[in-house]
């Protein structure tokens, strides 16, 4: 009797916390802070290798790479391999952005 009381007051109180949190804001900076985070995770030996580019590629060759790549994995429904393949066109679009201004990488 004791644990159920507990348990329904525990529940009570995270359920307010996360009303609370969306109330505030608190929640959504969450997931954005999240999605930086997971941006991030991925470097450019392997945005290379999931694109299967080389350093000589030029820009047009990975843009015709990445939409064949995400258009198949549309089209067989694996969103995981979709989000790899547009993580890395964005790891390596900054770091041909940076080539083309001239600063270091």
């Amino acid at each position: 009797m004791g644990t159920g009381i507990l348990g329904r007051a525990f529940f009570q109180a995270y359920r307010q916390a996360l009303a609370n949190a969306s109330k505030t804001g608190v929640a959504q900076e969450a997931m954005q802070n999240a999605v930086r985070k997971g941006a991030k995770a991925i470097n450019e030996q392997e945005a290379r290798q999931i694109l299967g580019v080389t350093e000589q590629t030029s820009w047009e060759e990975i843009l015709q790479k990445y939409d064949k790549l995400f258009e198949n994995n549309a089209k067989a429904g694996s969103f995981y391999l979709q989000s790899k393949v547009h993580r890395a066109k964005e790891c390596l679009e900054v770091v041909y952005r940076s080539k083309a201004n001239g600063t270091p990488s």
